[in-house]
């Protein structure tokens, strides 16, 4: 029996899982992914390389081979090679980041 979802918001699961990348913020690495099921508020990637050593505190999720869709991510949490990851916005009162808030949340 799989546990309840604890994102508090509607996922979407992939039947066939979604090509991508996670690049981090310097450019300094790079490790291609699949995305398995996502939210307003994330995602679960499922990596096929070793992530050991990288820091994944924050890195881009480009979804595209042009790099033209993308959103900057946090790591939630880490189960062998599935990642799931919180989408982070620029706060526009202070620049800061912040966590996404569901749009049917005020």
């Amino acid at each position: 029996m799989r546990a309840p979802d604890k994102r508090g918001t509607r996922r979407v699961a992939f039947e066939r899982a979604i090509p991508a990348s996670m690049i981090s913020i310097d450019g300094t690495w790079q490790r291609a992914c699949t995305l398995q099921d996502v939210s307003d508020s994330g995602a679960k990637l499922l990596i096929e390389s070793s992530v050991e050593g990288l820091r994944l505190n924050e890195f881009f999720l480009v979804l595209s081979s042009t790099g033209l869709a993308y959103r900057r991510c946090e790591l939630a949490w880490l189960n062998g090679g599935e990642v799931g990851v919180t989408f982070l916005r620029q706060d526009l009162r202070g620049g800061r980041k912040s966590n996404l808030v569901p749009a049917d949340h005020t």
